[in-house]
């Protein structure tokens, strides 16, 4: 599955959209092939155990966070919406309706909270801070890249036998 996510960004990205950022190709290929497992989406949590699915909770729990842990969330919360915004957004837009988040921007909110994790102290696993801020100051272009991936992976979804991803 990463070698199938890799070759399908690495093509859109670098040959249909002219984007030769090898570092950032790779950030979304493996953004792509974590989030196939759905607890991966949504696996933050708060210290009770409870699972956030709204961008306004991870928000509020961001706050209550230091350090290395605060730019973990704020980095998944950058993941989150440029994977909801980019690959579904229409299944982003229903999410939202009515809830919480039906008050946010999702890609003013993925811009914002890659640039923050960007800036904030990092352990040793995480991604490097120019990355993510080139997937702030690039989030629109990452998120029509993900839906030209999700076209082509629709294309070929006749050719197995399930599909890849939600939808």
């Amino acid at each position: 599955m990463c070698r199938f996510f890799a070759g399908l960004t690495e093509y859109t990205f670098t040959t249909q959209l002219g984007v030769v950022d090898p570092p950032l190709v790779d950030y979304l290929s493996e953004m792509l092939a974590h989030f196939v497992r759905t607890d991966a989406i949504y696996g933050v949590r708060t210290p009770t155990g409870e699972r956030l699915s709204q961008v306004a909770d991870m928000l509020a729990e961001a706050q209550a966070r230091q350090g290395a842990a605060r730019r973990r969330l704020h980095r998944h919360i950058g993941d989150f919406t440029l994977f909801w915004t980019g690959l579904y957004p229409e299944i982003a837009e229903r999410q939202r309706q009515g809830r919480k988040d039906s008050l946010l921007d999702y890609q003013d909110q993925g811009k914002r909270n890659y640039l923050i994790a960007s800036r904030l102290p990092a352990d040793k696993q995480s991604a490097p801070d120019a990355v993510l801020e080139r997937l702030s100051d690039r989030f629109e272009l990452c998120v029509y890249g993900l839906g030209e991936i999700r076209k082509q992976w629709e294309e070929r979804e006749g050719e197995s036998d399930g599909a890849l991803l939600l939808g």
